[in-house]
């Protein structure tokens, strides 16, 4: 079934031109993971949600709904992420049900579609994969946060299907004790990763928009 399109990312989840009068995140080629130093935190699976939503041109009939983070590890060290990295199951992407109101379409066929080949290939490339490579203090001089109170710039590489690409976002980043939590929402184009299902050829496969929000709370616990 034909529906509109939603994605990750972590992964959430992962581009687009950026800079400071854009929300979207900014998208290079790959680069270095960051070297891990300080203490060693694991993701909690359970507590850690990753959201998206995308919608039509013009944001007509929005959908949306979460994907499943199935591992993950931080490293921080003085009040600060250092390192880390998470994946996601696409095979657990999931539809919100209510985002899907017309009376002759189902959320259920959406979420099928969205693992198809059309999207993510789920068969083919079952996880996603987001890994640090480099955190610094947030300038809002710099770039447009969705989410307020953003603390730290957060960069990384994105694995959709077989593309890997760095995006850059702000991120709203606490570490107390034996947790650390972070939080970000920001947008990404999806046919930086060649999902392009019905974003090239003729006027009327354009309706369905390119860019993508991507949320994600992640909660971690000392090691």
């Amino acid at each position: 079934m034909k529906h509109t399109f939603p994605a990750m990312a972590l992964l959430l989840s992962l581009a687009a031109c950026g800079g400071s009068a854009s929300d979207q995140a900014k998208t290079e080629e790959k680069k270095e993971a960051a070297a891990a130093s300080g203490a060693n935190y694991s993701i909690d699976t359970v507590a850690t949600t990753v959201n998206w939503q995308a919608t039509h041109k013009g944001g007509l009939a929005p959908r949306f709904g979460t994907i499943k983070v199935i591992n993950g590890t931080l490293s921080a060290e003085n009040g600060a992420i250092t390192a880390g990295n998470f994946e996601v199951s696409l095979h657990g992407l999931q539809v919100d049900p209510t985002s899907v109101t017309e009376a002759d379409k189902k959320y259920t066929d959406l979420e099928g579609h969205l693992k198809s080949a059309d999207f993510f290939d789920a068969d083919k490339h079952p996880t996603a994969k987001f890994v640090i490579t480099s955190v610094a203090p947030y300038d809002s001089t710099q770039q447009k946060s969705l989410l307020p109170g953003a603390t730290n710039l957060i960069s990384g590489n994105l694995t959709l299907k077989d593309s890997t690409l760095n995006i850059t976002f702000p991120a709203q980043v606490e570490v107390t004790g034996d947790n650390v939590v972070a939080k970000a929402k920001f947008t990404i184009d999806r046919t930086a990763w060649g999902i392009n299902y019905k974003t090239e050829g003729s006027p009327e496969n354009w309706m369905i928009s390119k860019d993508v929000e991507v949320g994600f709370n992640l909660s971690a616990k000392k090691q």
